[in-house]
């Protein structure tokens, strides 16, 4: 599959990112629109990815900036995890693990096939410093990998104004799970 957008697709998520950046300075303050409109006007493959995380209804938003490496880092701003993207079980080890009532997919592997990747703890408790997100619902986030060898995955959610990491079978999936993407541009 191309990984690309057509001139119009490019044009109406511009449009929503540009909109929703000035919707919400407080995510990214001191930071110029059209900065990263020339780097994401840059990066065909990305705007793909944005626009996957867009169709999936993850309302992407950039958070942050490397100064290191020059990029903008955009999350998954949706007040909820992403509608498109739940009822997962974590990964491809997950999903082949379960005789039946298989979901249709993992957070991993779609995460994949859209180029971007799964939260960590701390970026999921930094999203939480820029609002209250995941106040009915849960995401997955990166799963140590001492923890994913004995079975075992991790998610977070925001609950009494706290933000909560909690645990489950890496084969479990609920209907208000999803996951959240992290993309670098």
């Amino acid at each position: 599959m191309k990984k690309e957008i057509t001139a119009k697709q490019k044009e109406a998520l511009l449009s929503i990112l540009k909109h929703r950046f000035e919707k919400n300075n407080n995510r990214h303050k001191g930071m110029d629109w059209s900065k990263v409109q020339a780097k994401l006007e840059a990066a065909t493959a990305k705007l793909w990815s944005l626009n996957e995380m867009e169709n999936t209804g993850g309302e992407p938003d950039v958070v942050d900036y490397d100064k290191k490496t020059g990029e903008y880092i955009f999350f998954d701003c949706s007040a909820e995890s992403p509608a498109g993207r739940r009822s997962f079980c974590y990964d491809r080890e997950a999903l082949n693990s379960r005789k039946e009532n298989k979901p249709k997919n993992s957070a991993m592997d779609m995460a994949a096939a859209m180029g971007v990747e799964l939260l960590t703890e701390e970026q999921y408790r930094y999203l939480q410093q820029l609002g209250s997100f995941d106040t009915k619902t849960s995401s997955w986030i990166k799963t140590p990998e001492s923890i994913r060898q004995l079975g075992g995955a991790v998610f977070c959610d925001r609950r009494y104004n706290t933000v909560f990491l909690y645990h489950n079978g890496a084969e479990s999936y609920y209907a208000a799970r999803g996951f959240r993407g992290s993309l670098r541009v």
